[in-house]
């Protein structure tokens, strides 16, 4: 039962289209994941079907199938997202080498997908306001290998603050009335009302004003929500145009969404498959901005150099960053993080000790080779023994990088006779 203030009020947006997006409701839904480029060659899956046509890494899955409980889920080969989700990253483009923010970026859909098109190459902020939602993020982050992005669990306008014009793209991913996920999510339903969509309206807006700052003259502002609230869509875009004159809107190419004003989409769940979506393009007016002060890197330590040669690894551009207990390889352009809430300041690598190295899980699902590697078959014994948390018999000795079907899984320390078991333990089935 969908409330009756919200049909009325697409009954007027939609007209004639009213009917068919009442059908659309109660249909099955698409279901739909995107495949990583930073772990490499897609795999053959059975139950992997069409492709999303907005996004090159995406494709519709077998509904009947449970991707997620298999381990190349696991080894974040790849991320269980909706198609519709997928379009903001697409019309925000972000490219390789360029300095981009996701602003509202838990769990990480949007900002996994970003990092896939910029190819571990340039600077990534990914920033998330709740704290729980935060290491959900960051753990995300893990999983697909993300090496290029800083973590944070701050307030918007904190960033706007710290890091004015400093970045080529933002994504703004408004938290929002949850309209468009009605068919997906019952609570969404239960939830809503007109008190809340006003209240998300006020929110988005703030969030607005400090993504503004945050772009750099040039550069590209993408806002977006899971909802249909011409409040909260269209009119937060209309909104934040008369209070910021710098910015105008951006039309695209985008034949897959319906256009609306402003150089806005829209994606209708009887349009295509997938949920609903609203995007805005706009461009910030002007040449380029000052540069911000970047993070002081740190000398590799001697026991990271001693393990890095015996398994043959060589780290991207970067710098070390010492991080609590941790070693972090960050990005070059990383600014100062002093005084932030950091999650995960790049790649992280491992703990260094007074005579050895402990490699971190993170390094490893980031490798694809090393010079001591163990693979197994994703169906294999071993492999389902590995994320149990046992022991593998295994003639390897040392760290050793272990792979399930070509993609890195984790660490295992071989003795000759077995491995070791290094899965993380809040991870083990």
């Amino acid at each position: 039962m969908l409330p009756e203030a919200f049909l009325e009020r697409i009954k007027a947006q939609l007209g004639a289209e009213y009917g068919a997006f009442l059908e659309s409701l109660e249909r099955p839904r698409a279901v739909a994941l995107r495949f990583n480029p930073l772990k490499g060659e897609r795999p053959d899956l059975p139950f992997v079907g069409q492709p999303v046509p907005w996004e090159p890494e995406g494709v519709y899955y077998d509904p009947e199938a449970r991707p997620g409980l298999h381990v190349y889920h696991e080894a974040g080969v790849y991320y269980l997202q909706e198609a519709s989700a997928m379009a903001p990253v697409a019309l925000l483009d972000p490219q390789p080498g360029e300095k981009v923010c996701d602003l509202c970026a838990a769990p990480g859909g949007k900002t996994t997908q970003i990092a896939g098109r910029m190819g571990g190459q340039g600077f990534l902020l990914c920033n998330e306001i709740n704290p729980k939602r935060a290491r959900i993020l960051s753990r995300n982050i893990e999983r697909m290998a993300v090496a290029n992005a800083l973590v944070t669990n701050e307030h918007p306008e904190t960033l706007a603050q710290r890091f004015p014009g400093f970045f080529d793209r933002v994504l703004v991913d408004a938290p929002c009335s949850g309209e468009g996920m009605f068919r997906k999510e019952e609570a969404a339903v239960t939830d809503w009302s007109e008190e809340t969509v006003a209240m998300c309206a006020r929110r988005q807006g703030e969030i607005l004003n400090s993504a503004a700052k945050l772009v750099r003259l040039g550069g590209r502002l993408v806002y977006s929500t899971c909802t249909f609230a011409p409040a909260e869509d269209e009119g937060a875009v209309a909104a934040f145009l008369e209070a910021h004159p710098e910015f105008t809107p951006e039309p695209v190419e985008a034949p897959w969404f319906t256009p609306g004003e402003n150089a806005s989409y829209r994606m209708w769940p009887h349009k295509l498959l997938g949920e609903g979506h609203f995007a805005a393009v706009l461009r910030k007016n002007g040449g380029e901005t000052e540069g911000i002060p970047v993070e002081t890197g740190e000398k590799l330590p001697k026991q990271w150099d001693s393990f890095a040669k015996e398994l043959g690894i060589t780290l991207p551009a970067g710098k070390a960053v010492s991080f609590g207990q941790s070693l972090f390889w960050a990005p070059e352009e990383m600014p100062e993080i002093r005084k932030l809430r950091v999650l995960r300041p790049g790649l992280e690598l491992g703990t260094v000790k007074k005579d050895r190295f402990e490699p971190a899980h993170a390094l490893a699902l980031w490798l694809k080779e090393c010079a001591n590697v163990q693979d197994y078959g994703p169906d294999s014994e071993e492999i389902r023994a590995y994320l149990h948390g046992d022991v593998i018999p295994s003639g390897a000795k040392g760290w050793c990088l272990v792979r399930a079907g070509g993609y890195s899984i984790g660490w295992g320390k071989g003795d000759g006779r077995v491995l070791k078991n290094h899965y993380p333990k809040g991870l083990r089935r």
